[in-house]
């Protein structure tokens, strides 16, 4: 096993995509097996040495950020172990770039269908976030494809849940490591938001033990295995960005396609439905110069198994034309490298946005909301109406089929950082308010704590500690993490 005490070489560990940073840590530890991970749980738990889990560093809530103590890092356990073609899983070791998942499983003619904007996470870290992205729409987070996980506690012992072998009586839930060691835990009754979220611990009457694990974000044990639940990959895509002059316009028309897409029998089936207001264009625009300005832009895709290509396209055409669309700007994919370019032209705001802020050395200030169906308008509104009143720069998009806004604002100082995080508390309050979250994707890590407090009481949140307590007694594991 590699263990790296270097100054210069632990600076790496000790940032994230959020360019969120802590000062230092003892060493960081490369285990390459669940055995090493276990080893090194023994030691640290005897010791009471504090340990945070390190993925791919794409994290956007200083999860994988140490503030004392050791980091492991997962990145060598790197190797996907075998694709089931017959019974549609992956058996992969948590370590593994989702591109290469998806890449591999491609090569097999199978989708795994969680499609979070960066491709270079690790499938640990996608777990342990219960990450999401464009194509929830249609298929929801990460949680939805997990059949399996090999998870090493903080004492080192280690637990292996297969969907649907281990289910909660109501709310006692009940497991036991292969070591002999048996855990029983009460469940605290915590009504959790019925929209897309990754705020705190999955918790649900008569729900599956491994759920407790997925989106615990790195507090309860180390994910060194799954499996996951592949799918067919369609045979073709229908891919377009529809531009619109008003944000009324484009939210009419998303409204249109959720309607359709949820019909029986329809044809128009949208996987993912993506927004990006005037200024987010405005911003890509730089980048891609054919972007049109001061517009509002929907992308579309929808996947094609048997159906005639032709003959959806027409339907789509027919159906933007009636929603006020801007036809001569409006752009469809017809073959695989335009799908990719498209895809590129999704992802590369985020990517940008991050880069903007490494460039000028300060930290993120992005929502991660998503309220109940209907209410994006109102939060986008809000949002965007106080960023005007205090002269705040911002970008807005995201997935608008979920009704979940990614609003980041761009402070140019250090006096306008702290007005929009005095924003940023204001438009999570209002999410909470309309019945959603905080956090849709992300997770809380160290940067959100404050936010978790706002959906969360302190009794339910001291239930949700004493899960971490029973599981983790010495209080080792993800320190500072939702807690």
């Amino acid at each position: 096993m590699i263990v790296k005490t270097e100054k210069d070489f632990i600076q790496n560990y000790l940032t994230d995509a959020s360019n969120y940073k802590s000062e230092n840590c003892d060493a960081v530890y490369f285990p390459i097996s669940s055995d090493e991970v276990s080893e090194i749980l023994k030691n640290c738990n005897k010791e009471k040495t504090p340990v945070t889990l390190s993925g791919a560093g794409t994290g956007l809530v200083g999860g994988r950020v140490p503030n004392s103590g050791i980091v492991i890092s997962l990145e060598k356990l790197a190797s996907i172990i075998k694709i089931y073609a017959v019974s549609k899983t992956c058996l992969t070791q948590s370590g593994v770039l989702l591109s290469q998942i998806q890449s591999e499983c491609r090569g097999q003619n199978l989708l795994y269908p969680p499609d979070p904007t960066e491709k270079n996470c690790s499938i640990g870290g996608t777990i342990a976030t219960n990450a999401s992205g464009a194509r929830t729409y249609k298929y929801g987070p990460s949680r939805n494809w997990i059949r399996y996980l090999k998870v090493i506690l903080p004492n080192g012992e280690t637990l292996e849940l297969e969907r649907g072998k281990n289910l909660a009586i109501g709310y006692d839930l009940r497991f036991q490591t292969n070591e002999g060691t048996k855990f029983e835990i009460e469940l605290p009754k915590i009504k959790l938001p019925q929209v897309k979220n990754a705020t705190g611990y999955f918790i649900q009457e008569n729900m599956d033990a491994i759920d407790l694990f997925i989106g615990m974000e790195g507090t309860l044990g180390v994910i060194t295995e799954a499996v996951l639940n592949l799918i067919e990959h369609p045979t073709d895509l229908i891919s377009g960005i529809i531009f619109f002059e008003t944000f009324n316009d484009a939210y009419n028309f998303v409204s249109k396609v959720k309607a359709f897409s949820h019909a029986q029998n329809s044809l128009i089936q949208a996987r993912a439905i993506e927004f990006f207001d005037e200024r987010a264009l405005n911003f890509l625009s730089r980048f891609y110069p054919k972007t049109p300005l001061d517009k509002f832009g929907i992308w579309i895709e929808q996947e094609i198994y048997e159906q005639d290509k032709d003959k959806l396209l027409t339907l789509w055409y027919e159906f933007i034309e009636e929603h006020n669309a801007l036809l001569d700007s409006t752009y469809f994919a017809m073959n695989e490298k335009d799908i990719e370019e498209i895809r590129d032209f999704r992802h590369a705001i985020s990517a940008r946005v991050n880069e903007f802020l490494v460039q000028n050395d300060i930290q993120k200030v992005g929502t991660d909301l998503a309220v109940p169906d209907g209410d994006f308008n109102k939060l986008y509104f809000f949002c965007t109406d106080l960023c005007k009143e205090q002269n705040i720069d911002y970008v807005g998009y995201g997935h608008v089929g979920n009704d979940h806004l990614h609003l980041n604002m761009l402070p140019k100082n250090q006096f306008e950082f702290m007005t929009a995080k005095k924003l940023y508390f204001e438009f999570c309050k209002k999410a909470v308010e309309l019945g959603g979250t905080v956090s849709a994707e992300h997770g809380i890590g160290k940067i959100k704590k404050e936010y978790f407090n706002l959906m969360f009481n302190p009794e339910e949140i001291s239930q949700m500690y004493e899960i971490k307590k029973t599981l983790d007694s010495n209080l080792i594991l993800g320190r500072g993490n939702l807690f």
